[in-house]
């Protein structure tokens, strides 16, 4: 059995690594433990950029809080404002200590009201989630895109496919 460590203790976060690693690795098996780990960024990231290095950094500080785990795995959601305009997207990095593996999800344009409360108002897109939808802590349950697809595609199922992705590295490691 290998330890994966997850750099948040978001259940969202969680459960998309749990379906990353058992849609990745379907015959191993996994123990996934999170940890509290810093992104060294804005709680909400303002760019693609500024959003990557904070995934990246959770993933370091992840290793520094529980060190010699199998598996490392972080996500981090952000937003780009592009003309008026607030695009939404997470990224997600993971390593086992030697090499590693980026991917970032689908990206989805939010509505104006949430990009209001988000860019004018300075609020992160979960608290404007809950207060667009009358919701409470969204960002630990089915998310913006979660919201906003009436549940066709929550936050969990959003982060595994760049999940599965950014573990290709380990999935073919002859290829990387």
């Amino acid at each position: 059995m290998k330890n994966v460590v997850v750099a948040s203790l978001n259940p969202v976060k969680l459960e998309a690594a749990r379906l990353s690693f058992s849609q990745a690795f379907p015959s191993e098996e996994f123990v996934f433990s999170g940890v509290a780990a810093l992104s060294g960024v804005p709680n909400q990231p303002f760019s693609k950029a500024e959003t990557l290095q904070g995934a990246q950094n959770r993933l370091v500080s992840a290793q520094a809080l529980h060190p010699g785990a199998d598996f490392y795995i972080a996500f981090e959601a952000g937003i780009e404002d592009n003309e008026g305009v607030m695009e939404e997207f997470a990224w997600v990095v993971a390593t086992d200590g030697h090499k590693s593996g980026k991917a970032c999800s689908a990206l989805f344009l939010a509505p104006p009201r949430l990009r209001a409360l988000v860019i004018e108002q300075g609020l992160e897109v979960g608290d404007a989630t809950d207060i667009l939808f009358n919701e409470e802590n969204s960002k630990q349950k089915i998310g913006a895109v979660g919201q906003l697809t009436k549940g066709a595609i929550t936050r969990t199922s959003l982060y595994v496919q760049p999940g599965i992705l950014a573990l290709l590295p380990f999935i073919h490691p002859e290829l990387y």
